[in-house]
């Protein structure tokens, strides 16, 4: 009767451990309530370290702009261009004999020039004041050489400048030409005379 008894109480003992580890192991899917998938309760496991949850990587939000009425409202100006001043092609020029108080008048024309006893002047550019200045006048750029006439059987002297530069009508001490014996200065620019048709 012992021997019974105890090979009795041990199968009671086997069989309440073997129940109780099916008991652990399987899982039941219960249905969730709102979705209807099956849901899984969690697995009996020894306590061991627990995982964190991974960092949320930052969102990057945009700059907030400002809105359209606090930037300051600025209109760009075109530059004003200066109007241009109108070019000639004849210089008139007066010119003084110091020593014989002889005075003439001639025209050069641009490009071309022209002698006057023993200097010669070249003009390179005549113009006249734009219309938006506030004074009218005329100007001219030349180079004036004296070269003296060559003496008969001698060779003609290499000419040496003696003014180049810009002239002004209204104003012909501003930049004189400095000469012992002569004096020369601006009157006017003009356009050159159409060519006359011959007449028959």
């Amino acid at each position: 009767m012992r021997i019974s008894n105890s090979w009795g109480f041990g199968l009671a003992v086997l069989s309440g451990l073997a129940v109780a580890g099916l008991t652990q192991a399987q899982t039941v899917a219960v249905p969730g309530p709102a979705t209807g998938a099956p849901t899984v309760p969690p697995v009996m496991s020894s306590p061991g370290p627990t995982e964190t949850p991974p960092a949320e990587s930052p969102v990057e939000t945009p700059a907030a702009k400002p809105a359209a009425s606090e930037a300051p409202a600025t209109t760009a100006k075109a530059p004003e261009v200066p109007a241009k001043r109108a070019r000639y092609d004849v210089a008139v020029i007066q010119a003084l004999d110091k020593v014989t108080a002889e005075s003439v008048r001639f025209e050069a024309a641009v490009g071309k020039p022209v002698r006057y006893k023993t200097l010669i002047f070249t003009v390179k550019a005549c113009e006249r004041s734009a219309s938006e200045e506030a004074m009218e006048d005329s100007m001219v750029y030349m180079v004036v050489d004296s070269q003296p006439r060559a003496a008969p059987g001698k060779p003609t002297p290499p000419a040496r400048q003696s003014f180049r530069g810009w002239m002004y009508a209204s104003s012909p001490g501003l930049n004189p030409l400095q000469h012992p014996v002569y004096d020369a200065w601006l009157i006017t620019c003009r356009a050159a005379a159409p060519p006359k048709s011959g007449i028959r």
